[in-house]
C-alpha cells in the first residue's frame, strides 16, 4: 500500500484568530494549551495579510503587526505544537469574500511581487526555527487558475522563500480548493516542499446548509451515499480520492498532510461522525495527518452550536466528547 512517509502524521486544528477581516487579529494561549492537553500536536494558522499592512497597501508591511503571529509560534514551542503559518488570504487571492483584492495573483505581476514580498518577510522572520516547529502553507485552496499558472506562482514564491531561508518546509495546497494533487510540481519534493489535501468531500454532507456554499442538492445528508456536485460518494470513492494523494507521495517523495476538514454544525451528528470515521481511517492508512477546521466553532469539538449533541463542560467551553474521542482514536 502506498503511503506518505516524509511528514510526521501531525494531528490538530485550525485556529482562526487572523482568518478574515472580522477576526480579532490575535490568538489565545488557551487554545494552544487545550490542543496540547487533549493530546494533539499541530495547529494551522490561516492568516489574512491585511492584518499587517499599512494604509491598505499590500507593499507596505508593518512588521510590528506580525507580532501576533510570532506569539503564536512561541506558544507552539511552549506547548510542543507544530505551527503551520498559512495564508488564507494572500495578495491577489482568497476563497473568502470579505475583501476585494486590488489585483489578481494568477494574472498580475504586481500581485505576485507582493505575494513574494510577504512570504520572504516571513522567511526572514522565522529563519533558524526548526521545521519540526514551524512550516509555511503558501496559499489556501487555490482556484480559478490553470495548473500552469498556479505552478508559476508557487515556483516563484518557493524560490523567494528559500533564498531567505534555504531549508524551510513549505506546503502547497492542491488545486480545485485543495482537492487535486500537483504532480506537475513533483520536482519540488527534493526542495523540502510538501502538499496539502482537504477533507470536505462530499460537499453536500460536510457543508450542509452552509450559507457560503452552493450545493445542487440540499437534501438532508446521509453516509454512505453523501451527495456532492459530482455525484454520490461512499467509502470506496473516498479511498480512491485519497489514494491519488498517497500515489503522489510515493511517486515523487512528497510529504502530504490534510490541512483542513470536518462537518458544518447542521450536518446530523451521527452522520458527521460516521463519515468522519471513514475519512480518518483512510487518512491513517495512508499515513496522512489532519487538522480539523476548527477547534472552537461550527466545525470544531468546542462550542460548535450543534443541537443534537450532549455537550460536556470543559474549561468553560462546551465539548463534543464523541467527536473528540473519534479524533483521538486516529
Amino acid at each position: 500500500m502506498k503511503k506518505q512517509s516524509v511528514l510526521p502524521r501531525w494531528r490538530g486544528f485550525n485556529l482562526l484568530g487572523m482568518f478574515v477581516m472580522s477576526s480579532p487579529g490575535f490568538f489565545e494561549e488557551e487554545d494552544f494549551q487545550i490542543v496540547s492537553d487533549l493530546g494533539f500536536d499541530f495547529v494551522r494558522l490561516p492568516l489574512n495579510y491585511t492584518f499587517w499592512i499599512n494604509n491598505n497597501d499590500p507593499f507596505d508591511i508593518n512588521e510590528e503587526k506580525i507580532g501576533n503571529v510570532d506569539q503564536a509560534v512561541r506558544w507552539g514551542e511552549k506547548y510542543g505544537i507544530h505551527v503551520n503559518v498559512a495564508f488564507h488570504r494572500g495578495p491577489g487571492f482568497s476563497v473568502a469574500k470579505d475583501r476585494v483584492e486590488p489585483f489578481d495573483l494568477w494574472r498580475d505581476a504586481e500581485a505576485l511581487d507582493a505575494f513574494k514580498l510577504h512570504w520572504a518577510t516571513m522567511a526572514k522572520r522565522y529563519k533558524g526555527i526548526d521545521n519540526k516547529k514551524v512550516s509555511f502553507d503558501l496559499l489556501n485552496e487555490p482556484a480559478g487558475v490553470s495548473p500552469e499558472g498556479h505552478a508559476h506562482v508557487m515556483r516563484e514564491t518557493v524560490k523567494a522563500i528559500h533564498e531567505a531561508d534555504p531549508t524551510r518546509l513549505i506546503i502547497l495546497d492542491g488545486l480545485n480548493y485543495g482537492n487535486v494533487p500537483l504532480p506537475d510540481l513533483g520536482d519540488l519534493a527534493k526542495d523540502n516542499v510538501a502538499q496539502s489535501c482537504r477533507a470536505y468531500i462530499p460537499g453536500g454532507l460536510t457543508h450542509y446548509k452552509a450559507n457560503w456554499v452552493r450545493n445542487k442538492d440540499n437534501s438532508e445528508p446521509k453516509w454512505p451515499g453523501g451527495i456532492a456536485n459530482d455525484g454520490v460518494w461512499d467509502r470506496e470513492r473516498l479511498e480512491k480520492h485519497y489514494g491519488a494523494w498517497a500515489a503522489l507521495a510515493d511517486n515523487f517523495g512528497f510529504g502530504v498532510h490534510c490541512g483542513e476538514g470536518g462537518c458544518f454544525s447542521f450536518t446530523p451528528h451521527d452522520v458527521a461522525l460516521s463519515w468522519m470515521e471513514d475519512v480518518l481511517d483512510i487518512l491513517t492508512g495512508y499515513n496522512i495527518g489532519y487538522a480539523l477546521w476548527n477547534l472552537k466553532g461550527a466545525f470544531g469539538i468546542l462550542d460548535s452550536g450543534r443541537t443534537d449533541v450532549a455537550y460536556e463542560d470543559y474549561k468553560g467551553h462546551k465539548l463534543d466528547r464523541k467527536m473528540l474521542d473519534l479524533l483521538k482514536k486516529y
